[in-house]
């Protein structure tokens, strides 16, 4: 079969067609760069092919995959752009056909000596994604030394096609694998620092507030404004910590939903009665609605004391004197809703998908004059996810916030929205 005839052609189209198989399912940086050269030097019947692709720190062209050759031994080689074939393709962007190399001063010698080869003759195309170079394919030495034809520059450039794609998917895939490992990176020591700070600011803080609560009988009247901004500068402290606490806990696998039966009715009534004295410090007005019948919950009462508590803590922080802030309970279908409604400052419909990331703050100025370190909601949040429940907001800016969180009223319920989730 001559290289001319018709099924030679066809050959090479269903070769062709195979190799953009395998690329599209191959992102192995090695492997799909040493398939490649394989078939450049199979489709042209070439000795051998080579892939090169641009390193922009030292402005010269790689070695990257030549058949037969580790890539150990040959990713120390390199061409540089003025004064070499493959260079003159790169920087021009068009093929080039050397049929006698033996006194072509494009042939860089330098390879061929450290390959211990001799380049007779050469095709060479550039790789190109979006109209940016990224590199050369070249198949090397036309095998029973006859010379390469225009079909070898279509199917080497359709090749290169192909390839520079693959490539180009392959480094996107390979640099997001290594930024995905530096999250995670990042994310182990940021959480074994709060699981760390928060197992050790304990003790001196149980100190501080021990003793200072102990000198507030003894210190004089004028001096109790003094050692009460202690005890409340401690108590801030002390929430933050058992934030911590929580979230180390969570991250740790180690929080555990322990299920009994519970009235959120009175739950509600009790946690909102707590922050009355709070409210009234700021001026605003805090009420509750629940039906007249009790409302049964099976849950984890203490972390969903942390729900509402968090919740109604952030709306207090959030809502200016004389402002409202509302509190409602009720059962939907067999769950259970608890609604904290208040006429606070509100959130920015483009950050309201992050608010319940841990760490995260409105960057505003009418945010950051409140404090706090960002973690409220996202406990809130993993609390809810917790018993397979939901939590969302609503909000506008400047006139406030409804933030609702659904839990499913018992243990089937609860099964049955984590097979939902699990398949949604």
């Amino acid at each position: 079969m001559t290289a001319d005839s018709p099924n030679h052609k066809i050959q090479q189209l269903q070769r062709l067609v195979e190799v953009n198989h395998i690329l599209s399912s191959t992102l192995e940086f090695p492997k799909l760069l040493e398939a490649l050269a394989d078939t450049a030097s199979e489709l042209t019947r070439s000795e051998t092919a080579s892939i090169l692709l641009y390193d922009a720190r030292k402005n010269e062209l790689r070695f990257e995959a030549i058949p037969g050759k580790p890539s150990t031994s040959i990713n120390t080689l390199s061409v540089p752009l003025d004064s070499s074939a493959a260079g003159w393709v790169f920087q021009n962007n068009k093929p080039i056909v050397i049929q006698d190399a033996s006194d072509d001063p494009r042939i860089f010698r330098e390879i061929d000596s450290a390959l211990s080869f001799t380049t007779r003759s050469l095709i060479a195309v550039p790789l190109q994604v979006k109209q940016k170079t990224i590199g050369v394919l070249e198949a090397v030495n036309k095998k029973n030394n006859s010379h390469y034809t225009e079909d070898d520059i279509s199917i080497l450039e359709n090749l290169g096609c192909q390839a520079a794609i693959a490539i180009e998917n392959a480094r996107l895939v390979e640099q997001l694998r290594m930024a995905n490992s530096e999250l995670m990176r990042h994310t182990k020591v940021k959480s074994d620092f709060i699981a760390i700070a928060s197992h050790e600011l304990r003790t001196p803080l149980g100190l501080i507030l021990g003793h200072a609560s102990f000198l507030k009988d003894y210190i004089p009247s004028q001096h109790q404004e003094q050692i009460d901004v202690i005890i409340r500068s401690a108590m801030r402290l002390k929430t933050i910590i058992e934030d911590l606490s929580t979230i180390a806990h969570k991250e740790q696998g180690q929080s555990r939903i322990r299920r009994t039966p519970f009235s959120i009715s009175e739950m509600v009534a009790t946690t909102a009665t707590q922050f009355q004295k709070q409210a009234a410090s700021k001026k605003i007005e805090l009420g509750y609605d629940v039906p007249d019948e009790d409302l049964l919950l099976e849950g984890d009462k203490e972390k969903i004391q942390i729900i509402l508590t968090n919740l109604i803590r952030n709306a207090i922080t959030f809502t200016d004197p004389g402002g409202q802030i509302g509190i409602k309970a009720e059962k939907d279908s067999g769950y259970l809703k608890v609604y904290v409604v208040d006429t606070g400052i509100g959130i920015p419909e483009e950050e309201q998908n992050r608010i319940f990331e841990r760490f995260y703050q409105v960057e505003s100025h009418l945010t950051r004059k409140h404090g706090g370190m960002g973690l409220g909601l996202s406990i809130a949040k993993a609390m809810v996810e917790l018993h397979n429940g939901q939590i969302w907001v609503e909000s506008k800016v400047g006139m406030g916030s409804l933030f609702c969180f659904m839990l499913p009223a018992n243990q089937q319920q609860a099964e049955a929205a984590a097979r939902i989730f699990r398949t949604s």
